[in-house]
This record gives C-alpha cells, structure tokens and sequence, in this order.
C-alpha cells in the first residue's frame, strides 16, 4: 500500500484537552485548512456536539467525499469497538462511551478510533523513521532492512506503541504498548511514568538544585540550562535529564528483549535528547547479573544513536561478510550483527499521529475488500 498516491481522503481528529483539531488527509498530507474547536470537556452532549460540528465542516470544505473517519483520542479505551472509557482530560467521556459507533450512524462511514501513541509509531513507521533507516542501510549496500518499529513519546507522559510488518499492533486487550505503567528502575515500587516526564524532570531537577518543585524551572529552560545556552544549575540539569534517560534505556532494554526492532523517540521532551540518549545507550548496553555476580549484556542486540556520527556509521555498516553454502560453490553475503538503532522523530507528532490514522483506516478498507 503506497499512501503517499493514494486518492482516498480520511478525516482526522487531534482530540486535546482544550480543543478538538479537525483535519483532511489526502496521500499523506492535509488538504484543508484545520478547524479548531473548544472541546467542552466537562459536557458529553456538548463535546459529542463539537466533534460533529467540526467533522461536518472538515466535510464541507472537501471536493472529494471522505471515505472514513480515523483519528486518536485519549485511553483508556477498547479501541476496536471505538468505546472510550476514563480520559482523565476528557471527563465528559467518563464511564464508557460509544464513540466510534456514534460517530458512524451520524456519518455513515466506518471509524477508526486508536491511541495517539499508537498512530504516533504508524506514521514513523510510514513516512518517518522507518523508511529513512532502510533507506541508508540501502544506499550504504547492507542486506539489512528493518520490518519492526517501537516508539515512544515524552512529555506530559511516557506513551508507546509498535508496528510490525507494516501493522499496527494493539494487543487483544487495546493495551499493548503501554510503557509508563513498566517498573521504574530508580524508584522500584514505582511506575516508569514517574520517571519519565515533564513532571520527572522539574521533580529531579529541584531535588538536585536544592529547590521546591514549584521553583523549578520548564524541561525547556532546563534543556538550555544544561546545554549552556541559559544560566542555571547545569549540574542538576544534566543530571535530572540523565536520570529520565536511565529510566527509558530500563523500559526500552526490556521492550526490546520482546519486541526487537528499531525504536523511535518523539513528544515534546525529544527536544533534549542529546542531554538524554547517552543514558540510555548506557542501559542497554550495559550489563545484567546472575545471582553468583556474572555479568551478562542487557540485551542481547547493541544499540546505536543513529543521530550521532559514530554511532550511525557502525550501524550502517554492521558486521556483513560472503559464506559459503555448504556442499556448493554459491556463496551469500551475511550481517552478522545483531543491532538496534535509535533516533529522533523524523515527523512532527502531531504530523506523525495524522499520518498513522490515515494509513490506519485505509489498511483495515483494503482488508475489508479483500
């Protein structure tokens, strides 16, 4: 499935806890102006009103008539069903609502209601990360490409989701992915999420500095205070990013060991990941012990910053040589390194989340066809 020449259109929703952002997709790419509405969050009648108000004038401004409606919106949920249950921004839609189908019988068109997390990484998957990978493995000549992408996304919280084979996977239960409820490895009897945020890194930020945490600066002036650019603690902020990164190479050393594939890094907080990432590398290729004391690697690939230099160069290249098939004079060339890569969004998240919805809703009409 080409996307990027696809003709259907798909209508979209950005559903935030202030306002609801309505788009048309086209072959990856808006083709209307946004309409932005208020989201009424504490009304179900009138949230329900809004979101068919801005779909109706997203449909009005369209020459083509849209083939669907795909688009994120806060869990928890039962995704599948487009039943939403406990938003914790969205109290309206509290206690089970129908959403999906709802918005079908208003519509007449199917639906497509998924975690932003989740299309976050189909969009990487699709016009993003994924894509510009393989392609330098290809220019660079390797035999390695890559069917499998995990992200993640750092901000007000730690959300994740996966792609493989060029399929969302959201687990039986509309839960897969879910890495902010992992163990956190700094605080055990805590959840990853405590870690690894806006609020982790003012919290650690203060406790290092000596400061409360309402004095505590933004993750953004943090960012420039630890890379000089603005005066500060730069030893608190440093260290305050290397402990979030910590806490992310732990949840990503044991998402990998499941899931084995390239991981990429968006949301707000990516902004800091040259503060971060070398914490992360330290974790996953660290090692891990036996109850005797042996040390064994963490995981059983290496990891690669695909956006530093070095890193990126010994990735592309691998460990690739010619073998022999026994019995025969054919020979094959082989990588024989087993590695994981690492990078940045290549999308902006919002861009990433609507492109995911697109390619989502027209992947489950072609399954439908078939």
């Amino acid at each position: 499935m080409n996307t990027f020449e696809d003709k259907r259109v798909v209508i979209t929703l950005d559903a935030g806890g202030t306002n609801f952002v309505f788009k048309a997709i086209q072959g990856n790419r808006e083709v209307v102006q946004p309409v932005v509405l208020p989201a009424e969050v504490n009304d179900l009648d009138k949230s329900l009103g809004r979101i068919v108000e801005g779909f109706r004038k997203v449909i009005d401004l369209l020459e083509d008539a849209p083939v669907a409606i795909s688009f994120a919106f806060p869990g928890p949920a039962d995704y599948p069903n487009g039943i939403i249950t406990q938003p914790p921004n969205l109290p309206a839609f509290h206690g089970g609502v129908a959403l999906g189908p709802f918005l079908e019988e208003t519509f007449k068109m199917p639906v497509f209601i998924n975690n932003d997390g989740d299309l976050f990484v189909y969009g990487e998957a699709i016009s993003g990360f994924l894509p510009k990978v393989n392609q330098m493995l290809k220019d660079f000549g390797s035999p390695k490409q890559f069917s499998k992408l995990f992200g993640i996304t750092l901000g007000t919280g730690f959300g994740g989701g996966m792609v493989m084979d060029g399929q969302l996977y959201v687990g039986d239960n509309s839960a897969s992915g879910e890495v902010w409820i992992t163990r956190n490895k700094r605080h055990p009897k805590c959840f990853a999420e405590e870690g690894v945020s806006i609020r982790a890194v003012r919290g650690s930020f203060a406790r290092i500095a000596g400061i409360d945490v309402d004095q505590a600066p933004t993750p953004k002036d943090i960012f420039e205070i630890g890379t000089g650019a603005q005066d500060g603690n730069q030893e608190a902020a440093l260290q305050a990013f290397a402990e979030m990164g910590e806490v992310i190479g732990d949840t990503l050393s044991n998402a990998s060991a499941l899931f084995d594939g390239l991981i990429v890094i968006g949301g707000g907080l990516s902004a800091a990941y040259p503060l971060f990432i070398q914490s992360i590398l330290d974790e996953m290729n660290g090692t891990i012990e036996t109850y005797s004391g042996d040390k064994l690697p963490r995981i059983i690939q290496q990891c690669f910053d695909l956006e530093g230099t070095d890193g990126c160069q010994q990735f592309i290249q691998g460990k690739v040589k010619e073998i022999q098939v026994p019995g025969t004079q054919k020979t094959l060339r082989y990588d024989s390194m087993k590695r994981i890569g690492v990078g940045r969004a290549v999308l902006d998240t919002s861009q990433a989340v609507s492109v995911g919805a697109y390619a989502f809703a027209l992947n489950e009409l072609d399954k439908r066809q078939t």
